[in-house]
C-alpha cells in the first residue's frame, strides 16, 4: 500500500462496506484526524470546516452527514478495518 494523501477531498458520505475500500486507504489520515479531534472534544463544526473542508454555516446538513459518517468509519477502522490493512489492504 502506498502512503495515503495527507488531505484528500472527501465524499458527502463515507463508505459503509464490511471490507476496507480504496476510499478508506486514501482517507486514513482523515480518519486519524477525526479520531484525534473527537478524543479532544473538538466542536464538530470546526472539525468539519478544517478536516473535511465543508462549511457547516453554508451546508449544515451536508456537513453534519459527512462528519458523522466519516467519524463512524474512522471508528470502524479501529475496531475491524485495521485487520484488512494487516492482510494487504483493500481488494483491487
Amino acid at each position: 500500500m502506498e502512503s495515503p494523501p495527507l488531505d484528500p477531498p472527501v465524499e458527502d458520505v463515507a463508505p459503509t462496506a464490511a471490507i476496507l475500500t480504496g476510499y478508506d486507504e486514501q482517507h486514513l489520515v482523515t480518519y486519524l484526524r477525526l479520531l484525534d479531534a473527537d478524543a479532544e472534544g473538538a466542536d464538530w463544526q470546526e472539525v468539519t470546516r478544517i478536516v473535511l473542508h465543508i462549511d457547516p454555516a453554508h451546508e449544515p446538513e451536508r456537513a453534519r452527514r459527512a462528519w458523522e459518517s466519516h467519524l463512524a468509519r474512522a471508528r470502524w477502522m479501529t475496531e475491524k478495518g485495521y485487520r484488512h490493512l494487516l492482510h494487504g489492504g483493500a481488494p483491487h
